[in-house]
């Protein structure tokens, strides 16, 4: 008997955060009328694949911190790096989208949670540091707005999937997460996306911004929730920026730059070296992300900007690489043409494509190619990165992506 007690104990300690999901996997979302997914294969090969390869992705990049109830996401990285905030974001986006499939995503949510919630910010208490080394230290106290960005709209979808009267008050800390996103991640003299809560209104790239930092769909999750109006305009002025952008700078291909700068004057792509790499200018490893972070927002809401802004990119993607995914390659000019040395295959630059085409029936024929491309790869031949870009979008694809 005193046996059979401690085994319940430690079953009840294990269960002690989590409850019944209310969107449990596979929820099989009505998009926008005309949105289209993969058709080749039957909804359930869809949903069996994503779990298969949830499986592995969690079983290979959700780390513990020992003797804690805390969890990050592994970056996987070589120079001491063993957390960043935008994985956190993208984890806790994940794994409460794959509850009711997960049975212990809510305990796994709650400590990814704790994780973000111990490595607090210098600047708004509820951004999160935007990295972390192998002794579990912040690197810098400054946050990366996609981070924060993500890791919001993950409470609003917990509060949604497990409500708040739990040990977290999800929604609550959503709240709160908001209104730090909003008056340390947002210039509201452009209402354009700051790179991080360290910049303010004397620095000297204070009217600069990254493409992949504008989430129209979570800021349009914000605005509801919130009430607060001034969501709205960060989405039309930077549905604005990437018009101008699109005309000015990339009429034939509709691509955006990494970095975008001087949005106080006359918006331009990024000089070479600005940030990251010499392909600042150029849409590389962070705008490969802005067809995925777009078209979400005419999936979700049906909002033309959005389908016109993609439609522009599908059109230039498959001409160029003449409908054949095995042309597709890890980088490019505004102008449309490979970044010298960039024929590989990048997860993160192939899986948007897909989010992408879903945006019109005659793409069709393109989005197959691109979800049996995508899902051939094996998650031991790619990095953190491509692969959760990969989980994220795979989720989106196959129809299980969800507004709070």
């Amino acid at each position: 008997m005193k046996f059979f007690g401690l085994i319940c104990l430690f079953f009840l300690c294990l269960s002690a955060d989590a409850q019944s999901a209310y969107e449990p996997f596979p929820q099989h979302v009505h998009y926008t009328k005309g949105v289209i997914n993969p058709n080749k294969v039957p909804q359930s090969k869809l949903d069996q694949t994503v779990e298969s390869f949830y499986n592995q992705w969690k079983k290979r990049y959700i780390r513990s911190i020992p003797h804690k109830q805390e969890s990050y996401i592994w970056f996987e990285d070589t120079d001491g790096k063993q957390c960043v905030s935008e994985g956190q974001g993208y984890g806790m986006v994940i794994v409460a989208l794959m509850a009711g499939f997960d049975p212990s995503a809510q305990n796994t949510f709650n400590n990814l949670y704790r994780y973000y919630h111990a490595h607090p910010s210098n600047r708004g208490r509820h951004l999160m540091a935007w990295a972390q080394n192998t002794h579990d230290k912040d690197i810098d106290e400054t946050s990366a707005s996609d981070g924060d960005i993500d890791i919001a709209y993950s409470l609003l979808l917990a509060n949604a999937q497990w409500g708040s009267k739990g040990p977290i008050n999800y929604l609550q800390e959503a709240k709160i997460t908001i209104a730090d996103i909003m008056r340390y991640d947002i210039n509201r003299k452009t209402w354009s996306v700051l790179l991080s809560n360290g910049v303010e209104a004397d620095s000297r790239d204070y009217f600069d911004t990254r493409s992949s930092d504008f989430m129209p769909a979570n800021f349009k999750a914000f605005e509801k929730v919130t009430g607060d109006t001034r969501w709205k305009n960060v989405i039309d002025d930077e549905y604005k920026l990437f018009s101008y952008m699109q005309k000015q700078y990339s009429p034939d291909a509709g691509l955006v730059p990494d970095f975008i700068i001087r949005l106080n004057k006359k918006a331009k792509p990024a000089p070479a070296h600005y940030l990251e790499s010499v392909y600042d200018g150029d849409y590389n490893y962070n705008a490969c992300r802005v067809p995925w972070r777009i078209a979400t927002d005419y999936l979700l809401s049906g909002d033309g900007r959005s389908k016109t802004f993609v439609q522009k990119i599908n059109h230039w993607i498959r001409e160029t690489t003449s409908n054949s995914t095995y042309n597709l390659s890890a980088g490019y000019t505004l102008a449309g043409d490979d970044i010298k040395d960039s024929h590989f295959e990048a997860l993160s630059f192939i899986a948007p494509f897909a989010v992408s085409a879903m945006v019109d029936k005659s793409n069709q024929q393109w989005l197959n190619s691109i979800w049996d491309y995508t899902v051939q790869f094996k998650l031991k031949d790619f990095d953190y990165y491509d692969n959760t870009v990969k989980m994220l979008d795979m989720l989106i694809v196959s129809g299980n992506y969800w507004k709070p």
